[in-house]
């Protein structure tokens, strides 16, 4: 039986999403299992995938609509091998992926977070820098010098605080330590950190390479751009890095909880979103935007 399970909970465009099924098919290694859980209602959907007749792919559509976070959940429910991703439905795996993964997981058997390379493409699927958010991953947070890299335990949660640089959809993560840990109803953007800060805390340990064998899709019209313009995304980000800091002091990781109190890279982020924000005309949510790079520690009361 494969050992990775391939779990691509999916809602929205269905070309992209049909791309990112065959860049799956396409693996050099036959190491995996892809499952696709189905939270939208797109005619033709089910159709296309019984058409594939592939024995590699299982399809599901939910009866009613779980939203970005309960898809989430239910897929690491579904995942039963030893290892899984968490695939964006418009992202793509380049051929070697999964032999990449593999290739990493042998260099740190029961890494709980495998990071390969990856690569930012737009909405036409053309690789692209993806602006300030991924030039600050690249060139600021992510450590230096000749991979792979490894780390865990405050050294790696003051980093990722400080700026998480990982790709979440692209990550191989160990199944039975994300299970133990799942992801909070609460949260609807930043719900990845949470869950990796979580693992961190938990004894897992982060292999990460610069290989690039995946192509993360960046583009304006998904739920956190759109939260991230209207600020909503940071009103999240705020409680969270709060509530981490307080819980960080607590079992005495204080250095890490230095960085989430001060969250400096999300602030200089909603900062570089005013412009856009005021081409839009949204006004509030410019000044929204203002507030949190502002305000570091704004109590969660006021």
């Amino acid at each position: 039986m494969p050992s990775i399970d391939i779990m691509m909970p999916y809602y929205g465009d269905v070309a992209m999403m049909q791309a990112a099924v065959r860049s799956v098919l396409t693996q050099s290694d036959p190491d995996w299992h892809l499952t696709v859980v189905d939270d939208g209602e797109a005619a033709g959907v089910p159709q296309w995938f019984a058409a594939l007749g592939d024995p590699r792919v299982d399809y599901q559509r939910n009866p009613v609509n779980l939203g970005v976070t309960g898809n989430f959940r239910k897929c690491v429910d579904l995942a039963k091998r030893d290892r899984m991703v968490m695939m964006g439905s418009d992202d793509l795996m380049l051929p070697d992926y999964v032999a990449t993964v593999r290739e990493l997981e042998a260099l740190a058997p029961g890494a709980g977070i495998v990071q390969p390379g990856v690569e930012v493409i737009d909405e036409a699927g053309r690789v692209v820098g993806g602006g300030l958010v991924d030039a600050a991953k690249r060139r600021i947070y992510k450590p230096k010098g000749p991979g792979p890299h490894r780390m865990r335990g405050q050294e790696l949660a003051a980093n990722l605080l400080r700026g998480n640089w990982l790709y979440f959809p692209s990550i191989c993560w160990r199944t039975e330590a994300v299970a133990a840990v799942g992801f909070r109803e609460d949260l609807e953007v930043i719900q990845d950190l949470d869950m990796i800060i979580k693992l961190v805390e938990r004894g897992e340990e982060l292999i990460a390479a610069d290989h690039v064998c995946f192509q993360y899709r960046r583009h304006l019209s998904s739920e956190s751009a759109k939260q991230a313009i209207d600020g909503r995304r940071f009103a999240e980000a705020r409680a969270f890095f709060l509530e981490t800091a307080a819980h960080l002091d607590d079992i005495g990781w204080s250095e890490a909880a230095a960085i989430s109190r001060r969250h400096r890279s999300a602030r200089l982020h909603a900062l570089s979103l005013v412009p856009a924000a005021i081409k839009q005309r949204r006004a509030d949510s410019a000044r929204q935007l203002l507030r949190y790079a502002a305000y570091p520690s704004k109590r969660l009361s006021t």
